[in-house]
């Protein structure tokens, strides 16, 4: 289970140096809470399908790294079309801020997802 371990914490490490920047860009209040929501949400879900992805990894790892990749999708869709506007978040914060999230965090996934076979 290193493998998690490593990814939660580089998972984390990414949204922490990217959330300042991302700030930069949506200086509002409104716009940080979107913000700070996504970088919450991005971490359940980047942990969710790491380890959905690890698993199906076992057979053939582009699979599991095709699943993630569609989970993550799915959850940015949800986000999208009913949690963002039901809590009346600014849409462009929201979905940038978990998109950049989601991106930076999947381009370390493949070296751990063969990580301690």
């Amino acid at each position: 289970m290193k493998a998690g371990a490593w990814f939660a914490l580089g998972t984390l490490a990414l949204i922490a140096l990217s959330y300042p920047l991302l700030r930069l860009g949506f200086a509002s209040t409104h716009e940080a809470d979107a913000v700070r929501l996504s970088a919450m949400l991005a971490l359940g879900v980047q942990l969710a399908t790491f380890a959905v992805a690890r698993l199906m990894s076992r057979r053939n790892m582009i699979i599991g790294w095709g699943v993630g990749t569609v989970l993550r999708f799915i959850a940015l869709t949800i986000y999208a079309f009913l949690i963002a506007p039901s809590l009346g978040l600014p849409l462009s914060a929201a979905l940038v801020s978990l998109a950049v999230f989601l991106f930076l965090s999947m381009l370390i996934e493949p070296l751990l997802l063969a990580y301690d076979r």
